[in-house]
Order: C-alpha cells, then structure tokens, then sequence
C-alpha cells in the first residue's frame, strides 16, 4: 500500500465503500419490484393468481443468493493468490455483465440464470475489499477500514434500493437493473483511479483456505447464518406485496418502507458492531432473540400503517446487529483462513436469503396470505437460537477434553480454557 494522504486513503475506502453500495442496490432491488416483474415476465400466471405469480417471480430472489452461496467459498479459495485490486475489477466486470443480462433478457428463465451469475462474485468482492481496507487504514483500524466497505451496503437500503425501486415502478423494471449495472460501472471507475495496488498474500494456498472447512464450528455458525436469517429475508423478500395487500397501503409507499428498513440496518449495523466488541456471544444471543421480537410485532401490526413502519425499521436493526458478531464468531472458528472466511459469511447470509425467499414464496403460493413469511421467519429465527446454542454447547465440551487432557500427568499442568466470547 502506497497511499500517504488521508485524502487519498478516502478516496479508495469510498470506490471500496461505492461497490456496496452497488451490491446492496442489486440483491434487494428485486424484492421491491416483485409485482412489477411478475406481471411482465410471468403475466398468464400473474393475472389468473397474482399471490402466485409474485411468489413464482421471487424465484429470482432465490436465484442470486444461490449464487453468492456458490460463488463466495469458491472464487475466494481459488483466489486466494491472485492480486487483490485486478481480482476486484475482475469482479466488478462479472457484477457489468450479468446485471446488464438481468435487464435484457427476455424470458423468466433467462432472467433468472442472470441473476444466478450476478450472485457469483458477491461474496468474494466483500470479502477481498474488506481486506484491501483493512491493509489501507493500517494497524490498529483496520475494524474502521472493514465498516466503511460495508457502510455501502447498507446506505444502499436507504439510498439505493428506494431510489431504483420508485425508478423501476414509474420507468420499469428492467430500467432499474440498467442503473444498477451503471453503478457497478461507476466503481470499476473509482477502483482502477482510487485503489492502490495490493499484493497477494504470499502464504495463501487452496488448501490453507478449504482447510476451513474441517472445522464442524465453521458448519455450525454457517448454519446460524442460514436458519436465523432466513426469517428476516422470508419478510422482505415480500415485502412489496405485504405492503400492498395487508396494510392497503399504494405502491407508490413501497419506497418509503423500504428507506424505514435501510435506516434500521444502518442503525443496527452501528450498534451491533459495539456490542460485539463487549461479548460476541450476548450479541448473537440479544440479537436473535430481538429478530424473533420483531417478526412478532410485524405479524400483529402490519395491517395498521404505523405498524408496518414500525416492524420494517426493528427487522431492518436487528438483521444488521447481528452480522458483526456472526462474522467475528465465524473468523475465530475458521483459523487462519481469513479470504474464505470472509467470503463464507456471506454465503451463510444469504443461504438464508434463498431460504427465506423460497419458503416465503411457499407458504404464499399455498394460499396462507402474505402475513404468512412473517410466521414462518419466527420459526426460523427460533431455529437459528437453537444452532447458536448447540455452537456454544460443543465449544464448551471441546474446552472440558482439552482442560481434561491438559490435567493429566503425560501432558503437563492444568491449562485454563480460553474463555469464550
């Protein structure tokens, strides 16, 4: 790293920070233009069954968080080597192309194949950005440096998404995946002028970052991830239609609920990654436990109009309280293998995001009403608190054999456990 100026140092966490923002703007645009694309693309099922045709249309949703679950773990460990900053503009041409598809293709099945590649490169973009950043801030701030990557993501919930939601409901959808693929344009821009040059780690292999996956905890916090999360995509996923059907509110409102989620996940994000700075444990425990608390207040207040505002900011900050802890937990589990550990939390967000989507989509089809994602995500987020719970209880048991075997004779004096956090 070769940057001496804090203007310069700005200028590359910002084309960095621009790239989540663009990332953020296309995973969640969809979901509020799922109507929009339903009746374009699927319109003899949209029009004899418009709960259908919508829950048919979040396929697409589904599609593109398969991709980063593939996509993430993959490209990261084959990576591993490769310069950071030509691996980042690489990818941001994979983000070009695939979202340029997403707006031209004319069929549903197309569509959703674009959205599928689209997905590929999400998690390794945030996972060898944060890095990047990391290295740019320098000792002792790199934490500021990996936030300010993911500060993207989240204006893009209360800039971004809105902003090309409204564009695609008065201009169309396949207008909005075109200023999507502009955005991606913009940061290939900043990143080639802004980012400095940023060697491979030299130590990195394949088989150093697969070693993760030897770790049953890595699973474990995967499957924390994936289960729990998958309650809050199974809300907003639909949360257009429930915005609508529900609460009666127009479409042109949508917009608006969507900039109440993106403020919560703003908030959320802040204090999530204090709290985790205390006890990654308590904050993956109060969180989820808040999560299930504001599924519940969208189940008994969506209808009334201060209630689904109300609901769509508690779900957009406790989503965003937990990633911090659940990536902490998740880096701690993986060892050394810091590329692909980056890169599997998000493959285990959006597990969930597919999760969610699919099975909210399900219930919807089978004609339980678009309250019915918001049932199911407690269920799920109650699945998540019990992952969480069985991730400490091995973590105890392992720290009891080693505390055991430390004791004995052959091995040496006793050892304290470390204590978990």
């Amino acid at each position: 790293m070769t940057l001496t100026t804090p203007t310069q140092r700005a200028l590359a966490l910002i084309a960095l920070a621009l790239g989540g923002f663009a990332i953020g703007s296309t995973e969640f645009v969809a979901m509020g233009l799922l109507p929009n694309i339903a009746e374009a693309l699927l319109p003899t099922q949209y029009v004899a069954d418009p709960a259908a045709g919508v829950a048919h249309a979040g396929w697409l949703v589904s599609a593109y968080a398969l991709g980063v679950v593939v996509g993430a773990p993959t490209i990261a460990a084959i990576s591993a080597t490769f310069p950071r900053k030509g691996l980042i503009l690489v990818l941001l041409v994979g983000f070009v192309v695939a979202t340029i598809a997403s707006a031209v293709l004319p069929s549903f099945g197309l569509v959703l194949v674009a959205r599928f590649v689209a997905g590929l490169p999400h998690g390794a973009y945030f996972g060898i950005a944060s890095i990047v950043a990391g290295e740019i801030m320098g000792p002792g701030k790199r934490g500021k440096g990996i936030a300010m990557v993911m500060l993207g993501l989240s204006i893009a919930n209360v800039v971004g998404v809105p902003a090309i939601t409204w564009i695609g409901q008065n201009a169309g959808w396949r207008i909005a995946y075109g200023v999507v693929s502009l955005l991606f344009v913009l940061t290939f821009l900043a990143v080639a002028a802004f980012v400095p040059r940023s060697a491979a780690d030299a130590h990195a292999t394949i088989g150093r970052e697969l070693r993760a996956f030897r770790s049953p905890q890595v699973w474990i916090v995967m499957g924390l991830g994936a289960v729990g999360f998958g309650g809050f995509f199974a809300v907003y996923s639909y949360i257009s239609p429930l915005v609508q059907s529900v609460t009666g509110l127009p479409e042109s409102a949508v917009p608006l609920v969507l900039v109440v989620v993106g403020l919560g996940m703003v908030v959320g994000g802040v204090l999530g990654g204090h709290l985790a700075d205390h006890s990654v444990k308590r904050t993956i425990y109060i969180g989820m436990l808040a999560l299930i608390g504001a599924l519940l207040v969208t189940v008994f207040t969506a209808q009334w109009v201060w209630g689904v505002f109300l609901g769509a900011f508690l779900l957009g900050a406790t989503s965003s309280a937990i990633p911090p802890a659940v990536q902490s937990r998740l880096m701690d589990v993986a060892g050394d293998a810091r590329t692909i550990a980056a890169a599997l939390n998000h493959s285990a967000f959006n597990i969930g995001n597919s999760l969610g989507a699919a099975l909210g989509g399900a219930v919807i089809a089978a004609g339980f009403g678009f309250l019915a994602p918001a049932w199911l995500g407690i269920v799920l987020a109650l699945l998540g608190l019990l992952v969480t719970m069985v991730s400490y209880g091995v973590e105890r048991r392992t720290d009891r054999r080693t505390a055991l075997r430390s004791s004995s004779p052959s091995t040496g004096p006793i050892t304290a456990p470390v204590p978990t956090v």
